[in-house]
């Protein structure tokens, strides 16, 4: 039985930019580094699903604050808006219920 090893996620991404960039075949890169050709997929597979995150903006507590300050501010801008639109329909039945007593209706 052939023994596991665990490579570094820098040496996976070193065999997976020979083959992109440099273009040295699968085959060779798998004899050479003693792995199949399947894991070598499932290497590029992963690195290009997971490679948005080297480009994500990272955190930082200035960052983040003023996203919740952001937030903030909506909610309030929301809220106020909704309330008004509550005083608006309060105001349109007290209206409807005058015109229904003013004729008669029941």
């Amino acid at each position: 039985m052939a023994k596991r090893r665990n490579l570094t996620p820098e040496t996976k991404v070193a065999i997976v930019r020979a083959h992109l960039l440099d273009g040295v075949p699968i085959s060779d890169l798998c004899d050479k580094h003693g792995i199949h050709a399947t894991q070598f997929y499932t290497w590029q597979k992963q690195l290009f699903e997971n490679g948005a995150g080297c480009f994500a903006r990272k955190t930082n507590s200035a960052n983040v604050r003023r996203q919740d300050d952001a937030r903030q501010k909506q909610i309030e801008q929301l809220e106020a808006k909704i309330q008004l639109k509550n005083e608006v329909v309060a105001e349109l039945l007290e209206e409807h219920v005058k015109l229904k007593k003013a004729s008669g209706a029941s």
